[in-house]
This record gives structure tokens, C-alpha cells and sequence, in this order.
């Protein structure tokens, strides 16, 4: 009997996601299929993790000359000179090159590609273009989109989408929200120069991340020339010539040469025909998925930014091998989200894994919180009023470190090793046993030795 599908399974959305899902399913023997309508690599590579880190650096490169100067070298004064248009380019050259490999990726593991915008037209069928195609199964791994608040004047708002392909970059500059993204562009825009001034409706910056982080950075980011405004938020926005009025729901009104909203994302689901198909969605518009990334429709799985879990790029692809597993495998996988460790690139920069302060103490109880400040030593010489905040919090029951948490240079970098010391089930002895790498930053996190008390 010959098979009544073309594939055996159809992968909607070429981001990280859904390559990895369609690479592996395929290494597994499955017929596979993807479709993309944008470009390969999805946010991560185009317009989110890759190129903002690019811009990351870029950002860094104007303190760092600065620095040199407590280590005997200088730059003669007008000799500094930046280039907006160079930088955007030599990105866009980089993005290029790693579509070129997603492509090979895709095309080496035997994958199809096709390039459109696809609509689930059944169960088990796509269609794009005027092409159907058959699939035993479909996935869902559109990602999400930028949201940008309905207010007056909201079509001259950017949003972080548009942020890597400015024709220049403004004097000045407003930036709207108080998550990752919005404190990442922010202190990228000031690294490079800009007046910035961020506008955040809330009390605090970064909500979900532990407190005494979200209060560390604001005070590091405002010596930096970073203007934040907390508890207020933007009702319009009018333009003028080349500048933008905003006016807050105060009633205060302030020019800048561009505003960006960083204000929250939603799946990209608008077109797709899921609703058609009556799929069930969570409250917060994502597509409802159970244990095995299974959607209402049983034929139709997501995975990604799409379903509402935290929208990181190594939590898609984790999902992704475990969806492969399952549906092409043994069956076995599992998907785990305690201790994620993520990054915030702003300035400094954030590192953190485990629970915060609030939820250790919601979850455990009785807690141990071992907390230090200090000038990294760098700075010793360079005279740069910046200093590094490192936390760990232990379930006392235990003796095991639910928590870390960091705020300083390369503090992403750091905070991945202690994830894996924690996945592994590390106890404070087992730091306290541990030999430190002198002189480092790092070596903190073995020695800390005083309880903090609140």
C-alpha cells in the first residue's frame, strides 16, 4: 500500500527550533519538510541573539579606549571615530553567512525546504502558495513578534526589529519597557553614544529576575548615562521634522531623535489557519501544548517561543530534540526547565540560573543568602566607578545552591559553568571545596563565606 503522505512530518518556521527539529527528525529516517517565509535562523540569527551581541561589543569598544588610559595608552583627542553604516554592514554580512550555513544544514541532512508562507489547511495537510502538501504530523515553530502598544502616533514607534537596520543612528533616543530587551538596547544605544532615556511603567526593571539584580543594575546602567524613568508610561507619540515628541500619561513631553518599544511579544500565529482547526490556545494567546509539545489537534505539535515557555534559543532547541526523540526515537525524552541559565546583555551584564530570593523562599523556606559587591580589578586602574554583584542562595534543609545569580563583566559567561554544577545537584560545601582561579572575578562564587541577612 502506498503511503498517503508525502512526509512524515512538516516543520512551519526555519528559526532555531524548527531546524533542529527538522535535522534530527530527519537523521532519525523521517521524510521531513520546512517551510520559511522570512529567512533562515528565525530571531535568534536576523534580528535577535546574533546580531544584538555583535552590537553588544560594538558598545563596549568606546569604554574600553576610555579604560586604556589607566594602563598608559591613549587615544589622541578627535581621533576616535565611529561609523553607524560599517557596523550595520559588516553585521548584515555576518547574518548572511550564517543563513548560507542554516541552509547547508538543512539541505546536507536531507531536508526540504520551501520557501513561502505556509497555512495548515487540515490536520495533516499545508498549503503554500497554490502548493498542498501531506504530513503525518505538522509542527509549529513560528516564534513570535514584537508588540508595539496602541497608542496615538504608535506608527512612528520602532521596535527591536527595526533596531538593526537604521539608516543612522539618532543623538537621542527614548526606549520604551523595562525587560531584557528594552535594558539590552538601552545600554547599547549609550554605549554607542546616544542620550538615552528608558521609560518603564513599573517600579522596578527586569520583572522575574531577582531583586536585588533588577535594583543592582538600574543604579550600574544610570552611571553609564543611561536616564531611567520609572512609573510612568508613553500615551503619544507625534513627529517633527526629523525629531519625536513623546508625551507620557503625566502629561510630560520630551523630544528624541527615535523611539523604540520594547514593550512584550506575541506568537506569530495571524494567517496560519490554526484557528480554523478550533486548536486551543493558552490565555495569553500561545498555542496550549501538553508534556510531548502536543497541541489539541493531535496531528499538530509546536515547540518554541509559539507555546509561552521562556523565550530563549537553547530552550527551543532543547524542545526540539526532545519532540524528535519522541515522535522518531525511543520515546524517552523529557523535557526539564529547572535551572535555565540565561544572560541579559546590557551593561554590565546579567548572568543568572536557579530560583530568586523571592521564590527560593516561597519554595523552600528556611534559606541561606551569601551576597557580595566589589570594584572588579580592572578598574583598580582604570578608575571606572563600576562594581560586580554576585548572590547564591542555598536551600538550608539541603545545603544545595538553588540560586545564583550575577551582575558584572563576562557574567554570562561565568554563570554557565555554575548551571552545570547545579544540574549536577552542588551543595555550598561543594563550592566551599572547590579551589578558586586567582585573580578572577570569578573565584568569588567559591569563596563567599558571610551570610547576608536582611
Amino acid at each position: 500500500m502506498s503511503d498517503p503522505f508525502q512526509y512524515d512530518l512538516i516543520v512551519i518556521g526555519a528559526g532555531s527550533g524548527g531546524v533542529r527539529l527538522a535535522r534530527t527528525a530527519a537523521a532519525r529516517g523521517a521524510r521531513v519538510a520546512i517551510v520559511e517565509s522570512r529567512y533562515l535562523g528565525g530571531t535568534c540569527v536576523n534580528v535577535g541573539c546574533v546580531p544584538k551581541k555583535l552590537f553588544v561589543y560594538a558598545s563596549h569598544v568606546r569604554e574600553e579606549l576610555e579604560d586604556a588610559g589607566g594602563y598608559g595608552f591613549s587615544v589622541p583627542d578627535g581621533a576616535l571615530c565611529f561609523d553607524w553604516g560599517t557596523l550595520v554592514a559588516n553585521k548584515d554580512r555576518e547574518i548572511e553567512r550564517l543563513n548560507g550555513i542554516y541552509g547547508r544544514l538543512l539541505d546536507n541532512a536531507g531536508v526540504t525546504l520551501i520557501n513561502g508562507t505556509a497555512r495548515v489547511t487540515g490536520p495533516q495537510q499545508v498549503t503554500v502558495g497554490d502548493q498542498h502538501y501531506s504530513a503525518e504530523r505538522i509542527a509549529v515553530a513560528v516564534g513570535g513578534w514584537p508588540v508595539i502598544p496602541d497608542v496615538s502616533g504608535s506608527e512612528h514607534v520602532l521596535t527591536s526589529n527595526d533596531m538593526f537596520y537604521l539608516k543612522q543612528l539618532p543623538a537621542s533616543a527614548v526606549v520604551w519597557g523595562g525587560g531584557y530587551i528594552a535594558v539590552e538596547f538601552a545600554s547599547i544605544l549609550a554605549g554607542l553614544g546616544v542620550n538615552v532615556r528608558l521609560i518603564h511603567r513599573g517600579d522596578r526593571l527586569l520583572r522575574g529576575f531577582d531583586d536585588d539584580v533588577r535594583d543592582f543594575v538600574a543604579d550600574e546602567m544610570r552611571k553609564k548615562g543611561v536616564e531611567i524613568s520609572l512609573g510612568h508610561n508613553i500615551q503619544a507619540v507625534t513627529r517633527t521634522g526629523d525629531l519625536y515628541t513623546v508625551t507620557l500619561e503625566n502629561g510630560e513631553s520630551e523630544e528624541a531623535g527615535m523611539l523604540m518599544a520594547a514593550t512584550g511579544r506575541k506568537p506569530l500565529l495571524a494567517g496560519l489557519g490554526l484557528d480554523a482547526l478550533d486548536l486551543t490556545l493558552n490565555e495569553d494567546g500561545s498555542v496550549k501544548v501538553n508534556d510531548q509539545f502536543q497541541t489539541s489537534v493531535p496531528s499538530i505539535y509546536a515547540l518554541g517561543d509559539v507555546i509561552g515557555t521562556p523565550q530563549l534559543t537553547p530552550i527551543a532547541i532543547a524542545q526540539a530534540m526532545v519532540l524528535s526523540r519522541n515522535l522518531f526515537g525511543d520515546g524517552k525524552g523529557v523535557m526539564h526547565y529547572d535551572n535555565i541559565p540565561t544572560a541579559v546583555f546590557c551593561q554590565p551584564s546579567i548572568g543568572t540560573v536557579g530560583l530568586t530570593e523571592a521564590q527560593a523562599r516561597e519554595r523552600h523556606g528556611a534559606i541561606r543568602i551569601y551576597r557580595t559587591e566589589f570594584k572588579p580589578m580592572k578598574h583598580t586602574l582604570s578608575g571606572r566607578d563600576e562594581r560586580i554583584l554576585m548572590k547564591l542562595i542555598v536551600d538550608d534543609a539541603s545545603d544545595r545552591v538553588v540560586g545564583a545569580h550575577m551582575v558584572g563583566p563576562e557574567a554570562g559567561e561565568m554563570m554557565q559553568g555554575i548551571a552545570v554544577a547545579m544540574k549536577a545537584g552542588a551543595t555550598k560545601a561543594d563550592f566551599d571545596d572547590t579551589v578558586g582561579i586567582h585573580p578572577t572575578s570569578a573565584e568569588e562564587f567559591v569563596t563567599l563565606r558571610e551570610l547576608h541577612s536582611r
